[in-house]
C-alpha cells in the first residue's frame, strides 16, 4: 500500500480486526452483535484455559483465533482431556495458519451454521446479498452450502443481515466478506437464538450460490470496488430468486472417517450439458492428488426454482461425474442429498456425525459391480494367455458359450475396495454371467453411466453412479508378516508427517489409546491402539516424512 499497489478485497487493517475470532468478537460486542459465551483473551497455557472453561461450563469448543476451515477446532468435554486436545489443536493451528493462539467457546447445541455475504465499498456503504446455509459439516468442515437457507423465517434473516451489515461498518470494510453465524436448536423461526462466530475477510469457496440466486457477479464487484468505484446496487436493489447448491468434491473416503485420498487422476468427466449445473475446479485427468494441499478437488453447484429440483440436479449431476482414481465422497454427497431430514430442513452441524455410518454405506450397483467382475476375470484369463505364449483366443477358452460338457466356469479370489471375496464366471449362449458374492447372478451387461479403467495389468476400476469399486488381484504382501492380523502393526493411513508420538517402547496401553498423529493435507490423523498391550517397537520418528502403510509401532502381548 505504501508503494500505491491497489489490492483487490479489504484492507490489511480490515483483515487485523476481523479476521481473527478474538478480535472480530470484541467488535461485535461493541457492535451490539450477539456472541457466543467463551473467552479469547491472551491466555494460552492449559491450566489457564482449563479454568477459564470451567467457568463457561462444559462441553466448550477450542478454536484457532486464525482459523477457519476446521482447522484448529476440538469439542472439549471435562477439563482432564483439555490439556491432550488443547496441544492437538494449537499444533493444527500452527501448521496451517502459522498462529497457534486459540480462544474458548460455550458448545452451542444442535446449531445450524448460518453465514452472511457482505460487500462494502470505499465510500462508506454496505450492503447485504442475504444469507447461505453451511450446515452440512464434516469434522468442522463444510461439505454443502446453499442459499437461501431453508425455513429461514423473514424476521430471523432481517435481524441477522442487519447485525452483518453493522458489524462491517463498524471497521469500514471495503470487497466481499462473510459473516458467520449459528442458530441454536436446529431451525432459523423468528424467535430462534443466534450468535456471532466469526467473519471470513475474503470471497469464498461457497460464493458461487450467492450468485447463482440473485444474478451477480461477486469477482466483478470486486474488481470495481478496487478501483474505486461505488456498490453498482443499491440495498434496495439487490433481489434474490429460486434456490442454489453447492457440493464440495474432494479426494477422501467418508467410510474411513473422511481420510483423504492421494494418487494420479485417470479420468475425471462431469455431465457438462446439464441445464443448471455449474462446475469449478482446477484439476482434470493426468493430474495428481497430493497430500500437502486441501482435499477438494471440485465444486458442483446447481440452481433451480426451489430446493427440491436443485437438489435432483445435484444428485444427477453426481452421479452421472467420473472421477477414477482417488477415492472421492461423491456417493456421499448424494446419499446425503437424499437424507429424509436434509430433504425436510431437519438439518444441524451434528447430522453428518450421527449418521456417518449409514451415509457412508455407499454400495456400487450389483449390475454395475457383476459387470466389472465378468471384464476383470476375463482379463485375468486373458493376462494368464499371453503369459503362457498363447496368441489369440484359444476355442477352448472362447466365449460363444459352447460347451461339451457342462457349462464353463472360472472361480477367482479377487480384492474388492482392498476386501477379498470368492467371484465367478460363467460362459452361456447369452453371455458372461458372473455370480456375486451373495449369491445373485447377473448377465454382464454394463449398465447407464458406467466407465472402467485399467491402469496396469491386474487391476480395474469401476466408476458407475458416482461410484468407483477397485478391483485388484491378491499379492502376497511382506508387511502382512508383522501384522500377524492381530492388530499389531499401527501404520500410517496416508502419506504425511508424524506430528506426534506419545508413547514409547515397554508402555502398557489399552484398545483405543492414542498413539500418534500423522499429519497430512492440513488435517491431522490420530492413530489408536486396536487393542491392549504393550508397545514392543516404535518404528517413526516425530517429524518424520512416512508413506501411506509405513510402519509406526508395533504392539507386543
Amino acid at each position: 500500500v505504501d508503494a500505491g499497489l491497489i489490492f483487490i478485497g479489504p484492507s490489511a487493517d480490515a483483515m487485523r480486526a476481523l479476521g481473527g475470532k478474538a478480535a472480530a468478537k470484541d467488535i461485535a460486542i461493541k457492535a451490539g452483535v450477539p456472541v457466543v459465551p467463551g473467552y479469547q483473551g491472551g491466555k494460552q497455557d492449559a491450566k489457564a484455559l482449563t479454568a477459564e472453561a470451567e467457568k463457561i461450563g462444559f462441553p466448550v469448543m477450542i478454536k484457532a483465533v486464525a482459523g477457519g476451515g476446521g482447522r484448529g477446532m476440538r469439542r472439549v468435554d471435562s477439563g482432564a482431556e483439555l490439556p491432550e486436545l488443547l496441544a492437538s489443536a494449537q499444533r493444527e493451528a500452527q501448521g496451517a495458519f502459522g498462529n497457534a493462539q486459540v480462544l474458548i467457546e460455550k458448545l452451542v447445541e444442535r446449531p445450524r451454521h448460518i453465514e452472511v455475504q457482505v460487500f462494502g465499498d470505499s465510500h462508506g456503504n454496505v450492503v447485504h446479498l442475504f444469507e447461505r446455509d453451511c450446515t452440512l459439516q464434516r469434522r468442522n468442515q463444510k461439505v454443502i452450502e446453499e442459499a437461501p437457507a431453508p425455513g429461514m423465517s423473514d424476521d430471523l434473516r432481517a435481524h441477522m443481515c442487519t447485525a452483518a451489515v453493522d458489524l462491517a461498518l463498524a471497521v469500514g470494510y471495503e470487497g466481499a466478506g462473510t459473516v458467520e453465524f449459528l442458530v441454536e436448536g436446529g431451525t432459523l423461526g423468528p424467535d430462534a437464538r443466534w450468535y456471532f462466530i466469526e467473519m471470513n475477510t475474503r470471497l469464498q469457496v461457497e460464493h458461487p450460490v450467492t450468485e447463482e440466486i440473485t444474478g451477480l457477479d461477486l469477482v466483478e464487484w470486486q474488481i470495481r470496488v478496487a478501483g474505486g468505484e461505488t456498490l453498482p446496487l443499491d440495498q434496495v436493489d439487490i433481489t434474490m430468486h429460486g434456490h442454489a447448491i453447492e457440493t464440495r468434491l474432494c479426494a477422501e473416503d467418508p467410510a474411513k472417517d473422511f481420510l483423504p485420498s492421494i494418487g494420479e487422476i485417470y479420468a475425471f468427466e462431469t455431465p457438462d450439458e446439464m441445464t443448471g449445473l455449474r462446475v469449478e475446479t482446477g484439476v482434470e485427468a493426468g493430474h495428481a492428488v497430493s497430500p500437502y494441499y486441501d482435499s477438494m478437488i471440485a465444486k458442483l453447484i446447481t440452481t433451480a426454482d426451489d430446493r427440491d429440483t436443485a437438489a435432483d440436479l445435484m444428485i444427477t449431476a453426481l452421479r452421472r461425474t467420473v472421477i477414477a482414481g482417488p477415492v472421492t465422497n461423491q456417493g456421499f454427497l448424494a446419499a446425503l442429498l437424499e437424507n429424509d431430514d436434509v430433504r425436510d430442513g431437519r438439518m444441524d452441524t451434528g447430522l453428518i456425525g450421527r449418521d456417518l455410518d449409514r451415509l457412508s454405506a455407499v454400495r456400487a450397483h450389483p449390475d454395475a459391480l457383476a459387470a466389472a467382475m465378468g471384464t476383470y476375470l476375463a482379463q485375468l484369463s486373458d493376462d494368464a494367455d499371453a503369459g503362457a505364449g498363447v496368441t489369440g483366443l484359444s476355442p477352448w477358452r472362447a466365449r460363444d458359450g459352447f460347451q461339451l460338457g457342462p457349462a464353463r466356469a472360472e472361480r477367482r479370489r479377487v480384492l474388492v475396495n482392498g476386501d477379498a471375496v470368492e467371484a465367478q464366471i460363467a460362459w452361456s449362449a447369452d453371455g458372461a454371467i458372473t455370480t456375486l458374492p451373495s449369491g445373485e447372478a447377473h448377465l454382464v451387461a454394463p449398465p447407464t453411466w458406467y466407465f472402467e479403467h485399467r491402469p496396469e495389468p491386474g487391476r480395474l476400476l469401476v466408476v458407475v453412479d458416482g461410484v468407483q469399486t477397485a478391483l485388484a488381484s491378491p499379492t502376497y504382501d511382506s508387511s502382512a508378516v508383522d501384522d500377524g492380523h492381530d492388530g499389531s502393526a499401527i501404520r500410517a493411513p496416508i502419506n504425511g508427517k508424524v506430528a506426534r508420538i506419545f508413547v514409547t517402547e515397554g508402555d502398557a496401553v489399552e484398545k483405543g489409546a492414542r498413539i500418534a498423529i500423522v499429519e497430512a493435507m492440513k488435517m491431522e490423523h490420530v492413530l489408536h491402539a486396536t487393542r491392549a498391550g504393550s508397545i514392543a517397537k516404535v518404528a517413526a520418528q516425530e517429524g518424520q516424512q512416512v508413506t501411506q502403510g509405513t510402519l509406526i509401532v508395533s504392539l507386543g502381548n
